[in-house]
């Protein structure tokens, strides 16, 4: 069985990985530090199973969970937590594979023949654990998982069944519904009409085009956004406040 390990502390990295080679039974094919370090890794690496570490600085391990569920071919995940019992109780009631640290042998060889996928169920009934928003958002794309910080979204628009994201790096398009993300990112995004929402930190300020009409200037970004009539007092009163 092929293996990642995800956990900030080398040392629990290390431990882990030993009883994995000393079984005989399974290769250790990655390692990563966070769950962002684990994604990018992960179509290389093609683990069968993803150790995660919950508590893990950048991106922790319920959220990294929840962009490997996404992927075409997702491999099983197991919890690793130093959590007590109230946590255990969730795990165990979402019927959710999980290690207590420090992780002994016994337990491991278990929970690597028990583990499964997770589905989206047991992810959103896990996600009150930890933080409740992301700090990525990802997309399958030729390239594998792509991952876009959320800090560094432009503008998400919604087109059909789709949302295109503006980022730093360009446009990716993800399987998302704009009231999803509304509903999980209002805090950081502002609603400009129907079907676009503008990312609060990127926002200077209120021009007019040459008809006259109230569009949005954005740090980095030459291209002005179209402000409906019906959201135009909203965002007003938001852009004084910035």
């Amino acid at each position: 069985m092929r293996v990642m390990v995800v956990d900030d502390e080398g040392l629990a990295r290390d431990r882990v990985r030993r009883m994995l080679e000393a079984s005989g039974e399974h290769d250790c094919v990655a390692e990563a530090a966070n769950g962002v370090q684990a994604l990018e890794q992960v179509a290389e690496a093609r683990p069968d199973v993803v150790l995660l570490d919950i508590r893990m600085p950048g991106m922790d391990g319920l959220e990294a969970a929840d962009h490997l569920s996404r992927l075409e071919e997702p491999p099983a995940v197991i919890f690793c937590t130093a959590y007590e019992e109230h946590a255990v109780e969730a795990f165990n009631l979402q019927a959710v594979g999980y290690l207590l640290k420090p992780v002994r042998k016994e337990q491991l060889s278990q929970a690597l023949s028990n583990a499964q996928r997770l589905n989206r169920a047991q992810l959103n009934a896990l996600g009150g654990m930890e933080s409740e928003h992301r700090s990525h958002i990802s997309a399958r794309t030729r390239r594998g998982l792509e991952l876009i910080a959320v800090d560094d979204i432009f503008y998400l628009q919604a087109d059909q069944k789709y949302v295109t994201v503006r980022h730093a790096e360009g446009e990716t398009i993800i399987d998302e519904t704009l009231k999803e993300l509304e509903d999980e990112f209002a805090e950081r995004f502002v609603r400009v009409h129907r079907s676009m929402l503008v990312g609060l930190k990127h926002i200077v300020g209120l021009e007019k085009n040459t008809e006259g009409q109230a569009v949005l200037a954005l740090r980095e970004l030459e291209e002005r956004l179209p402000i409906s009539r019906r959201h135009l007092s909203a965002v007003r009163k938001i852009v004084r406040s910035i």
